[in-house]
């Protein structure tokens, strides 16, 4: 199963090489759409992302409308404030798209009002703006991987070696 991660034009590198990170751990694909606000060897990306870079399986687009001309059947969902439907509620199918928007403005309007029917948002407390974009990405990304078993990821890890005490 294939799990892809994208982010419309991200404005913070550390966000964007948290989510490199996470996108890394779990074998998720990352769409990077511009225009981006940094460069992509931007030290603190880069920082970030620290050593994970290799395991990036990575493409970039110039804008929203090349991602979507490129990806004309892609099973997206989009994460925002402004969705109905909270991000436990679909069963996320094989290779989707998870969805996220800039950190300071989400995804645009007329991109939310055309996909309506896979718009998705996180519970929070009345009155609080949005969770942290790369915190967002990871729930996303587990919930997902959660509903398919957690496939490639069930013998990850280094439990073997530790031995725990009863």
């Amino acid at each position: 199963m294939k799990l892809n991660i994208v982010l419309f034009e991200p404005q913070i590198p550390q966000n964007t090489g948290n989510i490199a990170r996470t996108c890394a751990v779990t074998g998720a694909r990352l769409h990077l759409v511009g225009p981006m606000g940094f460069s992509i060897d931007d030290k603190k990306l880069k920082h970030a992302g620290l050593d994970y870079w290799h395991y990036l399986d990575i493409t970039y687009y110039n804008s929203t409308n090349e991602f979507f001309e490129q990806n004309p059947q892609a099973s997206c969902w989009f994460f925002t404030t402004k969705a109905r439907r909270i991000y436990t509620e679909p069963a996320y199918p094989d290779n989707c798209y998870l969805v996220f928007g800039r950190e300071d403005a989400g995804i645009k309007e007329e991109i939310l009002l055309r996909h309506q029917e896979t718009c998705v948002r996180l519970p929070m407390v009345e009155g609080a703006r949005s969770l942290n974009l790369s915190n967002t990405v990871a729930i996303g990304v587990y919930e997902t991987l959660r509903q398919w078993g957690f496939p490639q990821l069930q013998n990850f890890g280094q439990l073997h070696k530790y031995k725990w005490e009863d």
